[in-house]
C-alpha cells in the first residue's frame, strides 16, 4: 500500500481532508539518484574542499609559531593563500554543479508527474480541482530545488570537515572540546524536535498554496461569465480568502523556521564564549599555547558551519518532504491502463455489429458532497452520495457502417454510453463490444484510433487553428486542413488572419465564436476520418444554414463508417438508420423515425417538441 493517503476533493468544493499526504526520506532517493554521476563529482569536490579547509588552521598555527620564533615564513604564507584560492574555486564549481542537478531533479520530478497525471482514469480528474493539479506541477516540484541547493549535498563535505575539526580540537585540548560539545548538543536536540512541525507546516502550506491556484484556475476561466453575473467583488474575496490562507501558512513555516536558523548562529556565539573565556584562562596558566588556542578557535567555526548546513538541510528536506508528499499521492495512483493486462481480450464473434452494448449496468464513482465554504459541517444537509447510477441494463446494437441516433430526455445516459464506448469508463456489469470484441480486451490507443469523438462542449485548444486540426491526425497536410475547414464552413476563419492556419484561436477558443468552436472540433475529427464516429450534440450551438451545411459534410465523410450521434433537433437524426430511446438510463425504444412514432410515446412527444429537451 502507498505511504501516501489520498485526498479526496469535490468539484464543487474543496472537500473533507485527511491528514494529508506523507513522503518519507527514501521516497527522495529515486530522484537524487537519478543524477548520482553528477552527485558523486559534487561529493568528491565538496570532500576535497574540506580537506583544504581543514588544513588552513594548522597552517595558521604554523605561522603563528613561526613570528613567535622570529623564523622565515618561506613558503607557508604561500600555501595558506593557494588553500584559499582552491577552496573558492572549488566551492563555486561545486555550486554550479548543485543548481544544474537541482533544476535537473525538478524536471525529472515534473515528468513523472505530467505523466501519470495525463494517464489518470477520468474519474480522478471529476473530483479533483484543476488548480490544485497545476500547483503540484509547479510549485510542489520546485521545493525539491531547494533539498539539493540549501545543504544536503554540502552536508555531506560539511560531516567530513566536523569531524576532522573534532579530532583537530580533541587534540588540541580535550577539556575545551567537551564544553563545545555541550553547547552543540543542546542545539542539535532542538532542531531536531522541530523538524517534524517544519514537515507537517511546509505540506499544509503547499496545500493552501493549491488552494489558491485552484480558486485563481476557476475565477479566470469564467472571466466572462463572473463579470456579467456581477460577481467580481465576490470572487476576489474568495480568491484573497485562499490567498491569506497560503500567507498564514507560510507564516507558519516562517515561525518554525526562524527558530531553527539562528541555533546555529547562537551555538557558534555561546561555543566562541565559552572557548574564549577558558581558553584564555588555560593560556594564562600554560596549558595550551596561544597559536593552539587560535587553531582551537579557527577549528570551531569550522565545525560550527557544517552544523549550520545540517540545520539548514533538515529545514529543507522537511519541506520538500511535505511537497514531495502531495507529488507521490499523484504519482501513486494507478493509471487507467494499469490494470488492463490482468483482462483476457475477448474472442472475436461472428457479428455484424460495429458496436454493441450487452445489459451494461453503468454507476458512476462515489461523489462527495458539496464543502461548506466556513469549513463547518452542516447536521441538515443529507449524507454524501454513494453513487451515481446512469444505466441500467442497457442493450443495443450500432451496424457497421450506418447512423445510430441517441435521444432522449437530459440525463438519460446519452453521453455516458459515449464515454463507455472510449473507454473513459467501463461498465459495472454487461460488456460493450466493438467489432464483437469486448473492449475491456483492446488496447486504449489502438481502440481510440478507431473513434473520432466530438464532446458535447467540445474544447479548442489554444494555439493555432493548425494546432487543433492535427491534435488527431499529426501528418495531415496543409491542403487537407484548408480542404476540411472548408467543408465545415470556417473558410471565413482562416482567410480573416493573415497567418491562415497559424492563426491563434486563443485561450479555450475565445478568439472564435461558439458556432465556430463547434465546427472547428468536428473538423478535427472529420480530417482524422476514423471508421467510428461520435458525435455528442455537435450541431447544437450551429443556425440552420451551418447545420446544413454540417450535416452535408458530416454525411460525405460518414460514408461507410459507423456514426452514433446524439442530437436535440429533430432534423438531425430523423434521417438516421436506426434511433436508440433512453429514459432515466434505459432504452425504451429502438427503431427507426417512422416506427418510433407509432411504438413509443417519449420517443413521440420528443419529436412533437422537435426534440428539444
Amino acid at each position: 500500500m502507498s505511504s501516501t493517503t489520498q485526498t479526496r476533493r469535490s468539484p464543487f468544493g474543496r472537500g473533507k481532508k485527511d491528514d494529508g499526504p506523507r513522503a518519507r526520506f527514501s521516497e527522495l532517493l529515486p530522484y537524487l539518484l537519478e543524477h548520482k554521476r553528477i552527485l558523486g563529482v559534487v561529493i568528491g569536490l565538496s570532500l576535497l574542499s574540506a580537506a583544504a579547509s581543514l588544513a588552513q588552521p594548522l597552517l595558521v598555527s604554523q605561522v603563528i609559531s613561526v613570528v613567535q620564533k622570529g623564523q622565515n615564513l618561506g613558503t607557508l604564507v604561500w600555501l595558506l593563500v593557494g588553500l584559499v584560492v582552491l577552496s573558492g574555486l572549488l566551492s563555486g564549481f561545486q555550486h554550479y554543479l548543485l543548481q544544474r542537478t537541482g533544476t535537473s531533479v525538478v524536471l525529472s520530478a515534473r515528468r513523472q508527474l505530467v505523466r501519470r497525471m495525463l494517464r489518470l482514469p477520468i474519474s480522478e480528474f471529476d473530483t479533483r480541482r484543476t488548480g490544485d493539479l497545476v500547483s503540484r506541477v509547479g510549485s510542489d516540484t520546485t521545493l525539491l530545488y531547494a533539498v539539493i541547493t540549501q545543504g544536503l549535498v554540502d552536508a555531506v563535505g560539511g560531516a567530513l570537515v566536523f569531524v576532522g575539526a573534532l579530532i583537530a580540537m580533541l587534540v588540541i585540548d580535550p577539556v575545551l572540546l567537551g564544553l563545545t560539545v555541550l553547547v552543540i548538543a543542546a542545539s542539535v536536540i532542538t532542531v531536531v524536535s522541530l523538524s517534524g512541525r517544519v514537515r507537517v507546516a511546509s505540506r499544509k502550506q503547499q496545500e493552501k498554496v493549491g488552494d489558491l491556484a485552484a480558486s485563481v484556475e476557476r475565477a479566470i476561466s469564467a472571466v466572462r461569465t463572473v463579470r456579467a453575473s456581477n460577481a467580481t467583488e465576490r470572487e476576489i474575496a474568495a480568491i484573497e480568502k485562499d490567498a491569506e490562507g497560503a500567507w498564514r501558512m507560510g507564516i507558519s513555516v516562517a515561525k518554525i523556521s526562524a527558530l531553527v536558523v539562528p541555533i546555529a548562529g547562537i551555538a557558534l556565539q555561546v561555543s566562541f564564549l565559552v572557548v574564549l573565556g577558558v581558553g584564555g584562562f588555560r593560556v594564562a596558566s600554560g596549558a595550551i599555547t596561544i597559536s593552539s588556542l587560535v587553531a582551537f578557535i579557527l577549528f570551531l567555526f569550522m565545525m560550527i558551519m557544517p552544523l549550520g548546513q545540517a540545520f539548514g538541510a533538515i529545514n529543507s528536506v522537511n519541506q520538500a518532504l511535505g511537497a514531495l508528499g502531495r507529488i507521490q499521492e499523484i504519482i501513486s495512483l494507478p493509471s487507467e491502463d494499469q490494470f488492463d493486462a490482468a483482462i483476457e481480450p475477448a474472442a472475436p464473434l461472428e457479428t455484424d455489429a460495429a458496436i454493441s452494448f450487452d445489459g451494461v449496468h453503468f454507476t458512476y464513482p462515489e461523489a462527495a458532497r458539496p464543502a461548506r465554504t466556513d469549513g463547518a459541517d452542516d447536521p441538515d444537509e443529507p449524507p454524501a452520495r454513494k453513487d451515481l447510477t446512469v444505466l441500467h441494463s442497457i442493450s443495443f446494437e450500432a451496424p457497421r457502417g450506418k447512423r445510430t441516433a441517441l435521444v432522449g430526455p437530459s440525463g438519460a445516459g446519452k453521453s455516458t454510453i459515449l464515454a463507455l464506448i472510449e473507454r473513459f469508463y467501463d461498465p459495472a456489469a454487461g460488456v460493450v463490444r466493438i467489432g464483437g470484441l469486448d473492449v475491456r480486451g483492446l488496447d486504449r490507443e489502438a481502440l481510440r484510433a478507431q473513434i473520432g469523438y466530438v464532446e458535447q462542449d467540445a474544447p479548442v485548444l489554444a494555439g493555432s487553428l493548425r494546432d487543433n486540426l492535427t491534435l488527431g491526425a499529426p501528418d495531415a497536410t496543409d491542403a487537407e486542413c484548408i480542404r476540411v475547414l472548408h467543408d465545415v464552413n470556417l473558410t471565413e476563419v482562416l482567410e480573416r488572419n493573415e497567418l491562415g492556419l497559424d492563426a491563434p484561436v486563443g485561450e479555450d477558443g475565445i478568439m472564435l465564436s461558439g458556432g465556430e468552436r463547434q465546427r472547428l472540433a468536428i473538423a478535427r475529427t472529420l480530417l482524422a476520418a476514423p471508421p467510428i464516429l461520435l458525435l455528442d450534440e455537435s450541431t447544437s450551438s450551429l443556425d440552420g444554414l451551418n447545420e446544413q451545411l454540417l450535416r452535408e459534410a458530416i454525411d460525405a465523410v460518414a460514408e461507410h463508417r459507423t456514426l452514433i450521434v446524439i442530437a436535440h433537433r429533430l432534423s438531425t437524426v430523423v434521417d438516421s438508420d436506426q434511433i436508440v430511446v433512453l429514459d432515466h438510463g434505459r432504452v425504451v425504444g429502438v427503431g427507426t423515425h417512422s416506427e418510433l412514432v407509432k411504438s413509443t410515446p417519449l420517443y413521440k412527444d420528443l419529436a412533437k417538441h422537435q426534440l428539444l429537451v
